[in-house]
């Protein structure tokens, strides 16, 4: 059966024109005339029956149906030529993964571990854009997304790949000659919130002995790492999920002034939609990911049983 697609060269004469609102600059991208062009946009108006653009004098302005129409031009040409292009670097080999992530996950787990995947998989290529809610995969790009909260999503496969653990951390100079600190002590410091996570230091003094501490004052951030600076900063104690921190604390940037931490509900799940379970790529990627959280695992457990203090 015969598909009814417009020819290509209409949709990106169509995307181009209505990015601009202007047939001319259209034109002068494309490196066609402007007459071109218009006829271009009206063998597609004439394709779908209906008027893609509103036509007043010499000024064109895009339509409802137009406005709505571009929207999914653009991200369907942009689809396109990805595909292209990765099929061209890759020459039919390996590919190119699509993921959404946290972003804060991101910079501060995933990432400084991809030199590890890239030398072992070269010929694949992973890109990252940052997602915080779930969402429909039909509807988006992604080949797989990773998710914290609950193992709950609508027409795809979870497969957790660790808990999280929220400690304090601060300023080495807010401790003075201190190293550590009792949770009498962090109490009367300035406390630093994520916005979302309104109940966190509640249930860590709780944890730490102290159920009626006063666990609400202090600013709230939007993201751990805007909370991970400003106690890089001395603004106050930030709780944390531990991974997040490795870094900072191993450099001696920030103090873990208080070895009591609390487990939080949710966990970090690689998601992926049902009809992407046999990709080959997403495959490679998933044993990858699995294989390195459960090494971060170990590397939580070695820590507890020895008692140390990162």
């Amino acid at each position: 059966m015969r598909r009814k697609i417009p020819p290509t060269e209409l949709l990106v004469a169509f995307e181009t024109a209505a990015r601009h609102q202007s047939f001319t600059r259209a034109a002068e991208e494309l490196s066609l005339t402007q007459s071109a062009v218009c006829r271009q946009i009206g063998a597609l108006e004439a394709f779908l029956g209906l008027q893609l653009f509103n036509r007043v004098k010499k000024r064109v302005s895009l339509s409802e149906a137009g406005t709505a129409y571009a929207l999914k031009v653009r991200d369907l040409l942009g689809r396109l030529e990805n595909e292209t292009l990765s099929l061209m670097a890759h020459q039919g080999a390996g590919g190119v993964l699509e993921l959404a992530v946290i972003p804060t996950f991101a910079t501060r787990w995933l990432i400084p571990r991809l030199g590890h995947f890239n030398a072992m998989h070269g010929d694949i290529t992973l890109n990252l854009k940052t997602r915080a809610e779930p969402f429909m995969f039909t509807d988006t790009p992604f080949d797989a997304a990773i998710h914290f909260g609950e193992p709950v999503w609508a027409g795809a496969i979870t497969e957790f790949l660790f808990g999280e653990e929220m400690i304090p951390v601060c300023s080495p100079a807010m401790l003075g000659n201190a190293r550590t600190m009792s949770a009498e002590e962090l109490e009367k410091l300035p406390l630093l919130h994520h916005s979302a996570r309104s109940d966190a230091w509640r249930e860590w003094f709780e944890a730490a002995g102290l159920p009626n501490a006063n666990a609400v004052r202090g600013p709230r951030y939007e993201l751990f790492s805007m909370l991970v600076e400003a106690a890089r900063a001395g603004l106050g104690v930030a709780l944390v999920p531990r991974f997040f921190v490795l870094a900072e604390v191993n450099s001696g940037e920030l103090i873990n002034p208080n070895p009591s931490f609390t487990r939080s509900k949710g966990a970090y799940y690689l998601v992926y939609p049902e009809n992407k379970a046999q990709s080959a790529s997403l495959e490679t990627f998933r044993a990858w990911l699995k294989a390195q959280a459960s090494a971060y695992i170990e590397e939580r457990e070695r820590y507890h049983s020895h008692a140390c203090q990162w």
